[in-house]
């Protein structure tokens, strides 16, 4: 073979190598997009009922409060965190604003608000100062606000009663045609795009979930930006159960149980790679609603068991997994 054919051969080679990389890149960052594009599709053709304003509205502000979890979960995941006590915190916020409901809705929500954001900046301190995994503080922290307000409740939910309306209307109301709560998701996703891509602390985000020691050899405070995040996973976590709370009327010492992980499970549909430094907000609300449609088509097609959803549901968070592997070995 001539040089010149060799030559040619090699640039060919090299542009389909290229080629093939680019199409990773784009699958893992949009794939979620275009799942959720084609469900949307696929749904409004079978079912008549999907594309009605009351099956859409519903559908968003069932998971709103999912989605609020999921934003704070990027955060941390995009470092190469994670955390699990999102679920139990959830339940903190949601009893401590019925407690406080009386006093205000302003200083109820505040104050529950304050309480997980706390609680969140002592897993972070806890993980960037003495440098244990995020797995085994985070397991203790879930195990211990949930054990803590349940013997708080006695295992009972709390209400709200009918004089705190300004609470409740947070979960009920509208601005015109669309809930409160999706209201709080549009604008905090808008805030995490932003915070993300046009703030040094998105940059030190995602330097950190790309390489720590690196980042923290460039000058980075790394253990600043591990607290920050955990501490904000908190403040989502417990807006998210103040407004679970208010949508049902009662704080309720089980509210969130199993959410850390379907929150995970959105950030990794979304394409946010679980050891960090790639990712962003806006994949994880892909993925949100692309979960939250999924299960509206079970529900319209009837015959699907909740158990057997769950069942789907971990065979299609195996698979998503397993495409992101190879996506990520071909880029």
């Amino acid at each position: 073979m001539s040089q010149a054919a060799t030559t040619i051969d090699e640039s060919g080679s090299a542009g389909g190598r290229l080629a093939r990389a680019r199409f990773a890149s784009f699958a893992q960052r949009q794939g979620a997009l275009v799942a959720l594009v084609a469900v949307c599709v696929f749904a409004a053709v079978r079912y008549e009922r999907f594309l009605t304003e009351e099956n859409l509205v519903n559908v968003l502000r069932q998971n709103s409060m999912l989605g609020l979890v999921a934003l704070g979960m990027t955060f941390v995941i995009l470092t190469g965190g994670i955390d699990l006590s999102v679920g139990s915190l959830m339940a903190v916020a949601g009893v401590a604003a019925a407690t406080l409901a009386g006093q205000g809705a302003l200083v109820a929500v505040v104050a529950a608000v304050a309480l997980t954001t706390v609680l969140g900046l002592v897993n972070g301190v806890v993980i960037a100062k003495a440098r244990i995994q995020p797995f085994i503080v985070t397991l203790a922290m879930m195990i211990a606000a949930r054990g803590l307000v349940l013997a708080y409740t006695g295992e009972k939910s709390i209400g709200i009663g009918k004089s705190s309306g300004a609470l409740t209307s947070l979960g009920r109301d509208f601005v015109g045609p669309v809930p409160v709560p999706v209201v709080f998701l549009i604008v905090l996703f808008a805030l995490g795009w932003l915070v993300l891509n046009h703030t040094r602390f998105g940059r030190h985000v995602y330097a950190v979930g790309d390489n720590d020691e690196a980042a923290r050899l460039m000058g980075l405070n790394t253990g600043r930006v591990t607290i920050g995040v955990y501490a904000l996973s908190g403040a989502l976590a417990g807006l998210a159960g103040v407004l679970d709370a208010a949508r049902l009327g009662a704080g309720r010492p089980v509210a969130g149980q199993g959410d850390e992980l379907n929150a995970i499970a959105a950030v990794v549909v979304g394409g946010t790679l679980l050891t960090g430094g790639q990712g962003s907000v806006m994949s994880t609300l892909a993925g949100v609603l692309l979960l939250g449609l999924i299960f509206n088509v079970f529900n319209f097609e009837g015959w699907i068991s909740p158990w057997w959803q769950a069942v789907l549901r971990g065979l299609f968070l195996l698979v998503v997994v397993i495409v992101q592997n190879r996506l990520s070995s071909r880029k």
